[in-house]
């Protein structure tokens, strides 16, 4: 891949790569702490499991509200700024989750980390755009989304064997508490600390000063206009990552329910999940984005999706299920670079502004998909799959039929 010469985003992928491994270690025991602090706080086993989808749903609601205003914000103080502060608000507010002893102080950290942690993928998204060519543009992106894909799958490996170690420690100090439970929570805060030092010493700034644009307001106008422009994009976006999103926050209790799953398959199937996606992305998506372009991936990523979580609900056979959740993740891997790659072509110098958006799109189906998943789990463990792959497959269906004009010769 040919960077630009005067930037190489290597090392803020890098530390990406290190970010979402402490995100990745969390998934698997995640819903496990929150139901276990909402039964102590005398919860119904119905209220915990919402409980689970609201505080997963919720951190990725405030990066939809934040996440366009760091973007556009990048475009006129520049990227390096905006993804350290990002790095600095998501490791003070993870380790603030880890101690908390209530669900008011686990709402909070969620709420606060989820408003710093808007910044850093929209700054790296459009750093990555500042230092590709636009005809590498979706190999930028494939090797962006596989930073954050094999950070995903790392994670839940070292999550799986955090919870495999008695520490045999706990602490208490006024309205805090910790304890083996807490330590994946401190791990990724580490993990993100140490990632924001190696950004202020490594990475330098995308823009050149003249690229920087003055601080100024947005007016609503400007606002709709660029929502507009790229509303069939970022309705791509919401569909993707929603149904993502459902399947990571509701699986756990899926597996718990109907397959007696602990955190130890649960991290199996985390870590399958992101290794395909991060292979398939930097090893065949790349290259098929280069041959054939991105639309043409898009409606089979998601008939991908909507047929593995149809089939998820077939099996109770461990190999079936990593076999059906391989191929959601060749899906989504096939979607999500696609989609980068044409926002950003599409922005022109306003990339920041642009992915923000996108983030915020990607956002508001990371804060749906385990809201809605939650409630329809309580209806039937299978609803939330059944739904959702009829909605993958339905948007498969259009796309395909979008695309057919442009496949007729002249």
């Amino acid at each position: 891949m040919n960077f630009h010469k005067r930037k190489h985003p290597g090392f803020l992928l890098f530390c990406l790569f290190i970010v979402m491994i402490g995100y990745g270690l969390t998934l698997p025991v995640l819903a496990f702490y929150i139901e276990r602090l909402a039964l102590a706080e005398g919860a119904t086993a119905q209220e915990a499991y919402l409980h689970v989808g609201l505080l997963t749903g919720i951190f990725a609601l405030m990066q939809f509200f934040f996440a366009p205003l760091w973007g556009s914000l990048s475009d006129r103080v520049g990227r390096r700024p905006l993804f350290m502060v990002g790095l600095a608000g998501y490791a003070v507010f993870m380790a603030l989750f880890g101690i908390g002893t209530n669900l008011t102080m686990l709402y909070t950290a969620r709420i606060l980390g989820g408003i710093f942690g808007a910044a850093v993928l929209p700054a790296a998204s459009a750093y990555v755009a500042d230092t590709t060519s636009e005809s590498d543009r979706g190999k930028g992106m494939a090797w962006l989304s596989s930073a954050i894909g094999f950070g995903v799958v790392t994670g839940p490996a070292l999550g799986g064997f955090l919870t495999r170690l008695d520490f045999h420690f706990k602490f208490s100090i006024w309205h805090f508490r910790a304890d083996d439970f807490s330590t994946p929570f401190f791990v990724a805060a580490i993990l993100a600390i140490l990632s924001l030092f190696a950004a202020v010493y490594l990475i330098p700034e995308s823009l050149r000063k003249s690229e920087i644009r003055p601080l100024s307001g947005r007016s609503a106008k400007h606002w709709l206009v660029t929502f507009k422009t790229f509303r069939g994009l970022l309705i791509l976006s919401f569909l993707g990552y929603f149904a993502l999103s459902l399947f990571e926050g509701t699986f756990a209790l899926h597996g718990k329910n109907v397959m007696n799953f602990g955190p130890k398959q649960m991290g199996a199937v985390f870590m399958v999940c992101g290794l395909v996606m991060a292979v398939a992305q930097v090893g065949a998506v790349g290259r098929l984005i280069g041959r054939l372009g991105e639309r043409p991936l898009l409606p089979p990523g998601f008939l991908l999706m909507g047929g593995a979580l149809f089939l998820l609900m077939t099996t109770r056979d461990m190999a079936l299920i990593l076999f059906y959740v391989t191929l959601f993740a060749i899906g989504m891997a096939l979607i999500n670079p696609s989609m980068s790659s044409l926002v950003s072509k599409n922005a022109g110098e306003l990339s920041g502004t642009a992915l923000g958006m996108q983030s915020a799109a990607i956002s508001l189906g990371q804060t749906a998909g385990p809201v809605i998943g939650g409630l329809l789990f309580i209806l039937n463990v299978h609803v939330p799959y059944l739904l959702t792959a009829l909605l993958m497959t339905g948007t498969a269906i259009i796309l395909g039929i979008k695309l057919l004009p442009e496949r007729r010769p002249d």
